[in-house]
C-alpha cells in the first residue's frame, strides 16, 4: 500500500499532537509496560471514565473483504471528522442508505466529538487512524506506535460517548508485525484497502469513479477521506458512484473483523 498525503497537512497533525503526546507520557510508560507484558500486547485499554474493560482480540492480518461476501463493497472514510466535509458525506451516504467505516485521526475526534456522535448515530463504524496520521510510523519505536494507537483510541472512544473503534488503519498503509498485533490485542482489526480513489490528489471526481469502476473488481475496500484538505471532488465522486454500484448489482458492508 502506497503512503500518500501532502506534508503541511501531516506537520499540522504532528503539532496538535504533541501536546497530546506530552500530557499522555505517563499514559504512554504504562502502555509500554503493559503491553510487552510476556512478550504479547494484553487485551485492555483505559476508556474515558478510567475504567478498564476487556476486549476480544482480534484477528492481526490486514483485512479486505466485506462481510457481504463476493458482491460486497466497504466505504471507507479516513483523516476525519472535519466540520465542512464530514457532514456532507454523512448526508449523502444517508441518503443512499449506505453504512461505512470512518478512520478518525486521533487530534481530529478530540476537536469535533459531536461529529464523532453523529458518525455513530448513524449506524456507521470507527476506525483508529492513530494520534497524528504520521506515515512513517514503521520506521519508529514500538513505544512510539504503541502512543500513537492507544492515545488514539482513548481520543476516538471518549469522543464518540464510549464506543470503540472495531478497526486500526495505518497512516499509508505504515503497518508493522507489531502495530498489527496491539491493535488485534485491543479488539481492532488491522485495516487495508483494495481501490484507492487518490482523491487527496485532487484527481477530478470523473477520474475517482472512473478508478473505482475500473479497479473494483479486484477487492471491495475503497479508499475516500472527509479531511486533510477540500473534499468536494469526494463528495461528487461518491453521489456517483455509489448509485453505480448499486446498478452492478454490490451490496454496502463493513470489512470483516
Amino acid at each position: 500500500m502506497a503512503k500518500h498525503k501532502g506534508r503541511a497537512w501531516h506537520s499540522r497533525l504532528l503539532a496538535a499532537a504533541l501536546g497530546v503526546t506530552a500530557m499522555a507520557a505517563a499514559a504512554s510508560v504504562w502502555t509500554a509496560q503493559a503491553d510487552t507484558t510476556g512478550g504479547q500486547p494484553q487485551g485492555r485499554v483505559s476508556s474515558p471514565d478510567a475504567r478498564d474493560r476487556p476486549v476480544a482480540e482480534v484477528a492481526a492480518d490486514i483485512a479486505h473483504a466485506s462481510d457481504r461476501g463476493a458482491r460486497g463493497v466497504n466505504i471507507t472514510i479516513d483523516d476525519g471528522p472535519d466540520p465542512d466535509w464530514t457532514p456532507q458525506v454523512l448526508r449523502l451516504l444517508k441518503e443512499r442508505g449506505v453504512k461505512a467505516t470512518f478512520c478518525m485521526v486521533g487530534t481530529q475526534a478530540r476537536a469535533y466529538p459531536d461529529l464523532v456522535k453523529a458518525v455513530v448515530a448513524d449506524g456507521h463504524r470507527l476506525c483508529n487512524h492513530t494520534v497524528s496520521h504520521d506515515t512513517a510510523m514503521d520506521t519508529k519505536s514500538e513505544a512510539y506506535q504503541s502512543q500513537q494507537i492507544l492515545n488514539a483510541e482513548r481520543m476516538i472512544t471518549k469522543a464518540s460517548g464510549g464506543v470503540r473503534s472495531q478497526y486500526y488503519r495505518a497512516p499509508g498503509g505504515a503497518f508493522t508485525p507489531y502495530s498489527r498485533q496491539l491493535a488485534a490485542s485491543h479488539g481492532m482489526r488491522p485495516l487495508g484497502w483494495n481501490v484507492d480513489t487518490k482523491d487527496f490528489e485532487h484527481p477530478g471526481a470523473d477520474t475517482m469513479v472512473a478508478t473505482v469502476k475500473r479497479e473494483i473488481s479486484g477487492g471491495p475496500t475503497v479508499l475516500f477521506h472527509d479531511a486533510g484538505g477540500e473534499r468536494s471532488e469526494t463528495v461528487a465522486a461518491l453521489r456517483e458512484v455509489l448509485p453505480w454500484l448499486e446498478e452492478q448489482g454490490y451490496t454496502f458492508g463493513f470489512p470483516v473483523r
